[in-house]
């Protein structure tokens, strides 16, 4: 219909440009049609009060309507508009024909047809024999990268992963010889190949493409949902941990079909249960994200699965189930305690740390005025003077604890020592309460104020020997420093069931940004108990109490629930704190593709960026795979060395990164251990439905446009109209339109109509 009323097709108008062939020039046009529906406007009102009344209202300016759209259709078409458009030269341009031969393509959908056995009957029955007719045509598959063949099959095996950035990125730069006039991708839009999920079209694909001219005109298979499925879409947890240490995981996830039902997560190490719960779904459609803890362990590395329990009549199966590697190591950690007086909690702290092997608590116990006790020391000489006073002493420990002290103890020098620890360093500071510190010690009024999670109180006595009870809060809730027990419930009842505090101390209100995850109530008034946050590069907490060692006191015998605390706050303290070799990956896990970016920050015994050092990587992976490369030091980044690898085989890899100083003796700075794992054959199971999205914009972006298989009568036409390859300008007059005649005539005829309705005739 709408060829018949304009002449020629949609793509004429959309991708062509508006001309006057007129001599006359174009500004005049728009200033006629302005002064014509003025000059009727100002006779219509002059004519007002002589008219009949029937028309002394909207209906006498509906008629002046008419009459200017008449005039003004009558000088557009003294102008001569005409559209001017590219159009492909027939039988000199070459058309590419792209066929997704990704496994997903073969998946059945509700016809029974698979979706490649779809598209082939699309091209050879409907799209083929009308392109052939105009130009030469070339075939290409398209799975991991793309490749030339002579004829489509359904019976070539299909790739493992799809990478539509790279496969016409590569078409782009492979054909610049050759008059490509468009392109035609059949596909169901799956991009997985490079990022699980990955449905952006890359910039440097569109890029290559603009450079050519190339249209993508893209025609999508597969439902654009299933109808009962349910998918996890990834699982965060971290790369790293220690020995035994409560690891926490979220998993997101979406379902279709199943809104309201129970399904039940699980955690496996290989054969090895290590946590389960269920969860009820969220409506259909919605992404639902789910914590679980569970214990880390033993040493070694780890590829954990984390899997949803298949639910009734689910179409896909294997997008239940998602493996991340897990580094755990028994490296302890150190961590320095300055004590301002004998207190039960000093005793007690110590303790709770004898039971983790992961943390040595390294301790300054001031018993008298210039007197200090030490203990965990590896030699005499570690802090014979006192508190350090050089970077180098101080930023060997993985995390600072200061208890009952007065801000005064600390020199001018040390404070701002304390400052680059947790800023520059990147180390945890964490501040308890007492008689002299916070508020009583005067932190409020010294520079290390800005390390403290809260706007301290402006008094002095601000610590009190009072009992106070304890609860959680909403964030407290999903923290693993508070998980006293895996589930969320009872673990919170057990906050609120914990024997009262022996002493606390108004610790002010939090800082925007700081997160208080247990509050206690003293008396009438509810105060932050816990509070932390990121300061820097670090990570600051604040425990406004020194009377917890009541929980261990007055708590049954063998009650888990202090020791546990303290050690889960300790290691979150040094948890996120780097050593002088810090290593990353571009990815811990590689979906069908090896190629990955090893980068390695190395600093000196002070923690600034060591530029002139020698960085390697050890990698150890499966079938044998043992390689030494050097990392590149950066020409932007002082202290950052990267390389580029490529995991060639899939399964876990072992890295090793060292760094050594450029001295003659190459004395080892550092090092660090990390863990990545290759799965091939796997992304195809995930986000089986088909990605409009990425096709519609891929389309949009290019010139092209998006076609659904019902409706793709008007592509071989629409194809032609292109930049790309060998095109001529064609200019399509629009005067003898049907549509201008029927305006022509459909514009008087129906102004007499109603002038004779309401009796003007």
């Amino acid at each position: 219909m709408f060829e018949f009323l304009f002449k020629y097709p949609g793509s004429v108008f959309t991708k062509g440009r508006l001309v006057f062939l007129s001599a006359l020039p174009v500004w005049l046009l728009p200033v006629l049609i302005v002064c014509v529906c003025v000059s009727l406007a100002l006779l219509t009102y002059r004519r007002i009060p002589h008219v009949v009344p029937k028309l002394r209202n909207w209906r006498v300016w509906s008629l002046a309507a008419m009459q200017s759209a008449f005039l003004a259709l009558i000088l557009l078409l003294l102008w001569q508009p005409a559209m001017t458009v590219a159009a492909l030269s027939s039988h000199q341009n070459i058309i590419a024909v792209v066929l997704d031969n990704s496994r997903s393509m073969a998946i059945s959908d509700e016809d029974g047809r698979t979706r490649e056995a779809a598209a082939l009957d699309v091209l050879e029955k409907n799209l083929l024999p009308g392109l052939q007719n105009r130009f030469q045509i070339r075939l290409y598959h398209l799975g991991k990268d793309i490749k030339q063949v002579d004829r489509f099959t359904n019976t070539q095996p299909p790739d493992t992963a799809t990478n539509i950035n790279r496969g016409l990125r590569h078409l782009a730069e492979d054909t610049t010889d050759l008059p490509i006039g468009a392109v035609l991708l059949l596909s169901d839009g799956g991009q997985n190949s490079v990022e699980m999920g990955s449905s952006g079209v890359a910039l440097e694909s569109l890029q290559a493409l603009h450079n050519r001219r190339l249209p993508v005109h893209t025609i999508g298979f597969g439902r654009p949902e299933l109808a009962r499925d349910l998918e996890i879409e990834n699982v965060s947890v971290a790369a790293t941990a220690v020995v035994n240490s409560r690891l926490s995981a979220a998993i997101s996830f979406v379902q279709y079909g199943y809104a309201g039902q129970v399904a039940k997560i699980r955690v496996r190490d290989g054969n090895k249960l290590l946590s389960s719960q269920e969860v009820k779904l969220a409506p259909n459609g919605v992404l639902q994200t789910e914590s679980l803890f569970f214990s880390a362990g033993d040493a070694g590395a780890r590829n954990l699965q984390f899997v949803i329990e298949p639910l009734s009549d689910e179409e896909n199966l294997k997008n239940n189930q998602l493996t991340r590697p897990v580094l755990i190591t028994d490296k302890q950690r150190r961590i320095l305690y300055i004590e301002g007086e004998p207190r039960w909690e000093f005793k007690f702290i110590r303790r709770a740390e004898e039971d983790d092997p992961t943390i040595q608590l390294v301790s300054m116990l001031r018993t008298s005025e210039n007197k200090i006790y030490r203990q965990g020391i590896k030699d005499p000489s570690e802090l014979a003077d006192g508190f350090p006073v050089r970077p180098e002493d101080l930023f060997g420990y993985s995390g600072i604890v200061i208890g009952s002290v007065d801000v005064n103890y600390f020199t001018p020098l040390q404070r701002e020592l304390l400052r680059e620890y947790v800023d520059r360093r990147g180390g945890g500071l964490l501040l308890l309460g007492g008689r002299m510190s916070l508020g009583n010690g005067g932190w409020e009024a010294s520079s290390l104020n800005e390390l403290i999670p809260t706007f301290l109180p402006a008094a002095r006595n601000t610590f009190h020997r009072n009992p106070a009870t304890v609860e959680l809060t909403a964030e407290g809730k999903d923290s693993p420093i508070t998980r006293l027990l895996d589930d969320p419930s009872k673990n919170a009842d057990r906050w609120k069931k914990l024997t009262y505090l022996a002493d606390y101390q108004d610790a002010g209100s939090p800082k925007p940004g700081a997160s208080v995850l247990v509050q206690m109530s003293a008396g009438r008034k509810k105060l932050p108990l816990l509070i932390t946050q990121s300061y820097g590069h670090g990570r600051t907490a604040l425990l406004a109490t020194g009377g917890t060692w009541r929980w261990q006191m007055a708590e049954t015998l063998g009650d888990p629930s202090h020791n546990l605390f303290w050690q889960q706050l300790l290691r979150w303290l040094v948890a996120d704190t780097a050593g002088p070799v810090s290593a990353s990956v571009s990815s811990h896990t590689l979906s069908d593709e090896g190629s990955l970016r090893l980068t390695a920050q190395v600093h000196d015994a002070q923690f600034q960026p060591a530029a002139n050092a020698h960085v390697s990587a050890h990698i150890l992976g499966p079938d044998g795979i043992n390689a030494l490369i050097d990392l590149q030091p950066s020409q932007d980044m002082p202290g950052v060395y990267a390389t580029e690898w490529s995991a060639d085989k899939p399964g876990s890899y072992l890295t090793e990164i060292v760094a050594e100083d450029s001295s003659k003796q190459k004395q080892e700075m550092g090092r660090d251990v990390l863990t990545f794992r290759r799965e091939d054959g796997i992304a195809e199971d995930f986000h089986t439905e088909q990605n409009r999205q990425l096709l519609r914009q891929l389309s949009s972006q290019t010139g092209g446009r998006y076609w659904t298989p019902d409706a793709i009568k008007d592509l071989p036409q629409a194809i032609s109209y292109s930049e790309g390859g060998v095109s001529v300008r064609t200019t399509n007059e629009l005067w003898n339109m049907p549509i201008v005649f029927l305006l022509l005539i459909a514009i008087p005829v129906t102004e007499w109509l109603l002038r004779r309705k309401w009796g003007m005739v």
